[in-house]
């Protein structure tokens, strides 16, 4: 029942027109990567008490996913919008995107190293299984699985990699379930805990990124005798980091950004 508005092409990445955005047009629900959330309350500090407690009062929830949201990054949030519920979520296209939610809480939170994934959405199961496809009890880490509504047909005239991905989902017949990559447990209070990955893949900014494809462009350039791509995590922001063996890295940089979409560029 809620309307619909597009910000004007940029503001979404200049969190001061954002804020004016929300206020003037009485936002009630917006969603962010963690890292815009960030930015987000970066602004909102420099922005008088006035202004933090109208929006509050108007913007009711924002949902936050794409990558990890940090503990850090809920409590700062909290302490800024008191009365705006935040709303981890977690899920990747191939389940039409969130799978499952949860809702922040900066009493219960205090005490966590990590803010759990959640509960599935309406419509979407939640396994998190082992090596040979049998239940995890709560506590030990599996590969999480996304079966439902929501699951994918596969990926477009890529017949080998849907078959590899979207399999049969053994606990009901006739449907199928994603194999995400994910790792995870569940907790004793019924929660999912996103654990990291089974393989090199990160996400940053929201962007699905294999660590392998960057290195291997970087070796491509003459000079270059190694290189090894990282991801890192400091006060909620999560940076690509390449070591190089060779050329100096400003020269690199200049001819991997003809190779590489400006989201895969190291910072």
């Amino acid at each position: 029942g809620a309307s619909v508005y597009l910000l004007p092409a940029g503001w979404e990445k200049d969190p001061v027109r954002m804020i004016e955005a929300f206020a003037s047009e009485k936002v009630t629900t917006a969603h962010f990567i963690p890292a815009m959330v960030n930015s987000f309350l970066d602004a909102l500090e420099t922005e008088p008490e006035e202004t933090r407690t109208r929006l509050g009062r108007t913007l009711t929830r924002v949902f936050a996913g794409g990558e990890a949201l940090s503990p850090l990054t809920a409590a700062r949030f909290s302490d800024l919008l008191p009365e705006t519920v935040l709303i981890h979520g977690y899920g990747p296209t191939e389940a039409t995107v969130d799978a499952a939610f949860y809702v922040c809480d900066r009493k219960r939170d205090s005490e966590r190293t990590r803010l759990p994934i959640g509960k599935p959405v309406p419509g979407a199961r939640l396994y998190v299984l082992d090596s040979g496809g049998a239940i995890q009890p709560a506590g030990v880490a599996g590969e999480l699985y996304i079966a439902g509504t929501g699951v994918a047909r596969g990926y477009l005239n890529r017949p080998e990699l849907t078959a590899e991905r979207f399999l049969d989902d053994p606990f009901y017949p006739g449907e199928r379930m994603y194999q995400t990559g994910d790792i995870a447990r569940w907790t004793e209070d019924g929660l999912v805990e996103w654990l990291g990955r089974s393989d090199g893949q990160v996400k940053v900014r929201g962007y699905r990124i294999e660590p392998g494809e960057i290195e291997a462009a970087i070796r491509r350039i003459d000079g270059i005798r190694e290189a090894a791509v990282t991801a890192r995590t400091e006060h909620g922001e999560t940076a690509l980091y390449a070591y190089i063996e060779g050329r100096k890295s400003d020269d690199v940089r200049a001819e991997l950004a003809a190779r590489l979409p400006a989201y895969m560029m190291p910072a």
